[in-house]
């Protein structure tokens, strides 16, 4: 792909994502949960092209937005195994 198609697919892009809005259409909360992930892309993208301090920026912070993202499924995630493991301790046969 040359720089000309390159440049004409971004505009495409933009000029989309500003009309989306002006026909009704919010695209605020998709790219509000992707932009986590893009971060995370684009690092992974600038470490492999050997600009390691910008990709490791990017994969870092990209990292702990989508921590913050999941933030809530992760705590859930420690309560059951929190109350699975609390569980087995009342139950063992053997008190220690």
């Amino acid at each position: 792909m040359n720089m000309n198609s390159t440049k004409g697919i971004v505009l495409i892009v933009i000029g989309a994502i500003i009309a989306l809005p002006l026909l009704g259409i919010a695209l605020g909360g998709i790219i509000k949960f992707l932009f986590p992930f893009i971060l995370l892309g684009l690092g992974v993208v600038g470490w492999r092209n050997g600009n390691k301090v910008i990709g490791g920026l990017l994969v870092g912070f990209g990292g702990l937005l989508v921590l913050s993202k999941f933030s809530h499924l992760i705590m859930l995630l420690i309560a059951i195994a929190l109350v699975v493991y609390g569980v087995s301790l009342v139950k063992s046969k053997r008190n220690y």
